[in-house]
């Protein structure tokens, strides 16, 4: 069924980037498993457009998520909060730290991404700086997984039609992949050493 809506939306033209945004806000809204949608992008639409259009859909979702926890939902969003103690350490850093903290956690996967977005309704962080933070945040990881759906794009399409890639051009999409890899892997492990520093995980 996705595999579906994801090529007719891909074969909208220029209204499908419009369509896939709001698919990919909707679906971290209603915490809808968002991989696959990130591998389709880059599958789909290539690692530029589909890079941009994870980036923008996610960031999208992120704020609406925020705004349901900080106004509407906040009951249901404490609830869910209780299963992770962890999220009492970040609320503290954040009160402190600020939006530095919104952007080390996007870096550093503590607990899951849909949640955060309304968790964050819940501290004190401004709306503006929580956005772009997340925005900030989010780019290493949106880059690599859209990367990893491109070159899969890529090797069904070249299969279709028969074309047969050089081995320099599969060596040069392979470097690009494990320099996407390494380059998030550093950037996560900084950024959990520094969250570490900040959030103080409970006894």
């Amino acid at each position: 069924m996705l595999r579906h809506t994801l090529l007719h939306i891909a074969a909208m033209g220029a209204a499908g980037y419009a369509a896939f945004i709001l698919l990919y806000a909707f679906a971290c809204v209603a915490f809808m498993p968002v991989s696959v949608l990130t591998l389709g992008a880059g599958a789909l639409f290539g690692l530029g457009p589909g890079f941009a259009l994870v980036w923008v859909g996610a960031t999208i979702g992120a704020c609406v998520s925020f705004l349901l926890g900080r106004h509407w939902m906040r009951a249901w969003v404490e609830k869910r909060l209780a299963r992770h103690p962890l999220f009492a350490a970040i609320d503290a850093a954040v009160s402190v730290q600020g939006w530095r903290v919104v952007v080390l956690t996007r870096l550093t996967p503590l607990f899951p991404f849909a949640l955060q977005n309304y968790a964050y309704g819940l501290t004190r962080v401004k709306f503006g700086e929580y956005a772009l933070a997340s925005f900030l945040g989010m780019a290493p990881g949106t880059l690599l997984f859209v990367y990893v759906g491109a070159l899969t794009g890529d090797a069904v399409k070249a299969g279709a039609t028969g074309r047969v890639r050089p081995p320099a051009e599969w060596a040069f999409y392979g470097v690009g992949l494990l320099a996407t890899v390494v380059v998030v892997t550093l950037i996560g492990r900084t950024a959990k050493r520094a969250l570490d520093a900040h959030v103080k995980p409970p006894a």
